[in-house]
């Protein structure tokens, strides 16, 4: 879990080199949006391109389109694992968009300079273990030792099952998980900033300024009281161990709270995570820098109303959700709601 010094320095030097002395056109806006499936984006195509072309609906992403066209920006590029180009639709999930469509329109139109996006965001990790920031350190060693027991459980059933002969984890396999995905997106914006000019010859030139972070995560983390109840503290690593790493010790940090459960109240796990992440925008050393927001709040209601009986009115359903409650309904209302959310707390840090 310790943190190598060459990757800071490298960070650093990559992402932070020469910003401090450039000049507005050498300079490219940098945003770094994490998180899990929803910050990957789960509103399908299709029902985002039906939205924008239906009367009822067409209005609220009106801004995003070019005629019959979605707008390919020549100003704001993104990069998500594989793929990388302007920003449009479809840089979700595959097939699908997220909240990075509307975050990165906002930040376009805010910004004179070019704006790049590095969205690093997988499924299913949580903060607890994927994400888990160096300086929280591991687990208590009781705590490994029962996920161990429990991973060499279902190991052993599997290969009894499906008559194999895989290896036992080992304790060294277990410890690994921890802070893997934080590791893999400080990897991102190292790659994305040793490739900038190649992957966006239109950046050729210019320095590379991270400018701001976005987190959007906590499902997985919900689901386990464990997870849950050191999600404060371990969101309070999280801020301090990215600043750290990207040399930007006030770096703004937006936050989009967990909202699944819509109009509905907050409960269990979900309330505690959410409450958590709500918690950050009174910590002393976090006022004026961080802003967590409800993306709750911003429930597309026709999306939820129809989702019970989705099955017995699919051919209603499909003109307003793609996917499950976990995934905001796979609504692109929904998600376009949450990336206005986003880019408008991450402008009013910019303004402090």
């Amino acid at each position: 879990m310790q943190r190598p010094l060459f990757f800071s320095v490298l960070l650093l030097a990559m992402v932070c080199g020469g910003a401090a002395r450039s000049t507005a056109e050498e300079t490219v806006k940098v945003f770094l949006l994490a998180g899990q499936s929803n910050m990957e984006g789960k509103a399908s195509n299709e029902l985002i391109t039906h939205q924008a072309t239906d009367e009822k609906t067409r209005e609220q992403f009106a801004h995003l389109r070019s005629g019959e066209e979605w707008k390919v920006r020549d100003d704001v590029f993104i990069k998500f694992l594989e793929r990388s180009g302007g920003l449009t639709i479809g840089y979700g999930s595959p097939g699908r968009t997220g909240p990075e469509l509307e975050f990165g329109h906002l930040m376009g139109e805010h910004f004179k300079e070019p704006v790049l996006l590095i969205k690093a965001a997988w499924g299913g990790h949580s903060l607890y273990q994927k994400f888990r920031p160096p300086s929280a350190g591991l687990p208590a060693e009781d705590l490994l030792a029962a996920e161990l027991e429990q991973a060499r459980i279902r190991v052993t059933k599997d290969n009894e099952k499906q008559k194999r002969t895989n290896p036992l984890p080992t304790m060294e396999d277990i410890k690994a998980d921890y802070g893997s995905s934080y590791r893999a997106m400080l990897e991102e914006v190292a790659d994305t900033s040793a490739q900038y000019a190649t992957l966006f010859p239109a950046l050729q030139g210019r320095n590379l300024e991270m400018t701001g972070f976005v987190w959007f995560q906590g499902f997985n983390d919900m689901l386990s009281a464990q997870a849950s109840a050191e999600y404060a503290s371990n969101l309070r690593h999280l801020i301090t161990d990215v600043r750290k790493d990207l040399g930007k010790p006030n770096l703004p940090f937006v936050i989009a709270a967990i909202g699944n459960n819509g109009s509905k109240p907050a409960e269990k796990g979900l309330l505690t995570v959410q409450n958590a992440q709500l918690s950050m925008n009174d910590v002393a050393g976090f006022k004026g820098n961080v802003k967590a927001f409800r993306t709750d709040v911003l429930v597309d209601r026709a999306a939820e109303a129809l989702f019970p009986n989705w099955k017995e009115h699919f051919e209603a359903w499909k003109l307003v959700g793609s996917d499950r409650p976990y995934h905001y309904f796979g609504s692109a209302i929904w998600y376009t709601r949450i990336g206005h959310g986003m880019g408008e707390a991450m402008l009013e840090l910019l303004r402090r």
